[in-house]
């Protein structure tokens, strides 16, 4: 019906339009006695069929009307303003119930990650969760844990001078308390940065500067993973520099320069120097150091090398003596192909074990009061990644350190080896199942080499 009006409605403005064109012709063509008669008839004309549009457009607007009546009524466009404000003042509370917000009002986001493993050691454990040495006697361990969740917190702040950004970290697990009930927080990293375009600058609790790498692994998450076998991990105190050099969009040059505090320790209780002297020997528990990296890089996302060349320098200081701590490191990532990784490290130098070294602290020896000497190391780890799918990779890993055997006493540490395999499986987008096991072998001087075997299953819940 609303159609058929529509087409009536169409053929009368037509002959409207053809009876003005009429008119005017007539005008025209018309005496002037005869055209104001004519005139007349004209106008009434033309108000006859404008009644009969008005009439039309009535009879058009009345057939939508009960068009829509038979189809229901209609959905309301939007509730009243004042119903609105109150919808919207309910969702901003509900979102500042929620949120994470720093004091200082800038973004502040939480993540982490919550695990869960589940563990079996063989002989030589020392009832420990995942031993970076195998140790003397027989004990084997086994047992399920939380203790290794990471909490973090990544925060940003304002631009400052010369345009650059304000950012930061702060990480921390449960590994601190006696296991396996009274579990405390610890600190693990956090830093502040100030990020320009080319250059950068950092402080907080960080690795070495020579050692930024990690092999990957969630059953061995409470130290770095191959701490002990050539992954120097300690998390120290450090002011960084940085600057960057392109040379072409994918190529360029990475400097850097940091000012670090060392971890000092004690000679090796195994001396040829009595045990108690050496113990009682005065050690600066803190010693600033320096450290250099120059790295290169090339390549993308799928195709990526980087290649780098570090140096550490510091002194300890024992008694009355100045030990000098002296490392050279090497450190790599080459991916020729997404799906193919290999990354590691390798370093050489003498008293290694202010910048951690797991349970091997054996930084110096000390042959009398008055005779100590900084103990010769080599040592590093490498790690092959292949990425079977989206969901699915694979790592192969293996690491040792190998001091000096001729500087060490019987029952020290000469070498610490480990190597093993994991993969990881992504359930969902933020879940992570991973199976890991791995073989420690630890040379004592005199005493031979003992091993210990450790099985890890491992889930993991990314927030």
């Amino acid at each position: 019906m609303e159609t058929q009006a529509l087409t009536e409605n169409r053929r009368a403005s037509r002959k409207l339009a053809l009876c003005a064109t009429a008119a005017l012709w007539l005008l025209s063509a018309a005496s002037a006695p005869a055209q104001t008669a004519d005139m007349q008839k004209v106008l009434e004309r033309l108000d006859r069929l404008e009644e009969q549009n008005k009439a039309l457009t009535a009879e058009v607007q009345a057939l939508r009307e009960q068009l829509a009546a038979a189809s229901g009524p209609a959905p309301a466009q939007s509730a009243p303003t004042e119903e609105r404000l109150q919808v919207q003042e309910t969702r901003t509370a509900e979102l500042a119930a929620s949120k994470v917000e720093a004091s200082q009002r800038f973004p502040l986001r939480l993540s982490g990650t919550v695990l869960f493993n589940t563990f079996l050691n063989s002989s030589g454990s020392g009832a420990q969760q995942y031993p970076t040495v195998a140790l003397p006697g027989e004990t084997r361990s086994g047992g399920a844990t939380v203790r290794q969740t990471v909490l973090g917190l990544d925060y940003s702040g304002p631009h400052v001078f010369g345009d650059g950004k304000l950012s930061g970290s702060l990480r921390m697990d449960f590994w601190a308390g006696s296991a396996p009930i009274n579990q405390e927080l610890r600190l693990r990293t956090a830093i502040v940065s100030i990020d320009w375009k080319d250059r950068g600058f950092l402080v907080g609790v960080d690795k070495p500067l020579i050692s930024p790498r990690d092999p990957e692994s969630l059953a061995q998450v409470e130290l770095p993973p191959l701490s002990g076998a050539g992954n120097l991990w300690l998390w120290l105190p450090q002011a960084r520099f940085e600057q960057d050099f392109h040379f072409t969009s994918q190529t360029g040059l990475k400097a850097q320069v940091a000012g670090i505090g060392t971890h000092e320790v004690a000679a090796s209780p195994a001396s040829p120097y009595a045990a108690g002297a050496s113990s009682s020997a005065y050690i600066e528990p803190i010693r600033p150091g320096i450290e250099a990296r120059v790295e290169l890089f090339t390549g993308g996302e799928d195709r990526r090398f980087e290649i780098a060349s570090g140096v550490h320098h510091s002194v300890s200081h024992v008694l009355a003596q100045s030990l000098p701590s002296d490392v050279l490191s090497c450190d790599w990532l080459a991916r020729p192909w997404r799906p193919i990784e290999f990354s590691g490290t390798f370093y050489s130098g003498q008293n290694v074990a202010p910048l951690g070294t797991g349970a091997i602290r054996q930084g110096f020896i000390a042959f009398g009061p008055e005779l100590l000497a900084s103990i010769h190391s080599v040592g590093g780890w490498g790690q092959l990644t292949l990425h079977a799918s989206s969901r699915l990779w694979f790592n192969l890993f293996s690491g040792q350190q190998d001091d000096r055997n001729s500087q060490l006493a019987v029952g020290a540490i000469g070498k610490n080896l480990a190597y093993g395999a994991n993969f990881f499986y992504r359930l969902a987008p933020n879940v992570l199942a991973s199976f890991e096991a791995s073989q420690t072998r630890t040379n004592y001087i005199g005493s031979g080499t003992l091993l210990n075997n450790h099985y890890d299953l491992a889930l993991a819940y990314l927030f």
